[in-house]
């Protein structure tokens, strides 16, 4: 039963943050909008949103110790979910315009401009999820999501090693292949933006809060 697990949504300055609240109060979840260090280490699951630049994005970020506060939560297990740019900052680098920014670092890798006769992405798109992946449960091969982004992860470099499992990853495509969701023990992300995503959204955000 998910209803009444406490969310933080991360307030730091980036991201579609009611419409975030609005999607997980549908799906039972008792939601806060919030850039308070210890309501956000305290609750059963924090969302990291995001949108606009990647380096804007790290800036609001450390703002509000927002790094410090998805390093301790995972430290402990406690579950984190990043969406869109809230997503990208948890790689170690983005590059835009030629100005590489450091992330979180929680997985390696890049965070880049795609390759593609039309950009921003904007639209809804199909993506190619794990037989066993938790996040799209119940959601089959023809499901599509809400995608607006220029940016993306195009090569996944964590695989598994003595002590950890392989992360499961899902990708997309939009003139290249890139990452369009990761699962990874307590830290889940996607680069799709499962609030404006309709009904598909929100069996997504249900397999999520089911998770805490």
């Amino acid at each position: 039963m998910v209803v009444g697990k406490k969310v933080v949504v991360l307030d730091y300055g980036s991201g579609n943050l009611r419409s975030a609240e609005r999607a997980l109060a549908r799906v039972g979840a008792d939601v806060t909008v919030t850039s308070d260090f210890d309501a956000a280490l305290d609750a059963d699951g924090l969302v990291v949103p995001g949108v606009g630049a990647f380096e804007a994005c790290m800036a609001g970020l450390r703002s509000v110790r927002g790094e410090r506060i998805i390093g301790r939560r995972l430290s402990g297990g406690r579950p984190v979910l990043g969406i869109c740019v809230g997503m990208q900052i948890l790689f170690a680098r983005g590059v835009e315009h030629g100005v590489e920014t450091e992330g979180c670092a929680e997985w390696p890798g890049t965070v880049e401009r795609l390759e593609a006769p039309v950009l921003p992405h904007m639209g809804w798109n199909t993506v190619k999820a794990p037989g066993d992946s938790v996040l799209f449960a119940g959601l089959d091969a023809a499901t599509r999501f809400y995608f607006v982004h220029s940016y993306g992860v195009r090569e996944w470099e964590l695989h598994a090693g003595e002590g950890f499992a392989e992360p499961l990853v899902t990708w997309a495509e939009h003139g290249v292949p890139f990452v369009a969701a990761v699962e990874n023990g307590p830290l889940k992300a996607t680069q799709f933006h499962p609030e404006k995503s309709g009904d598909a959204g929100a069996v997504l955000l249900k397999n999520w809060l089911g998770t805490l």
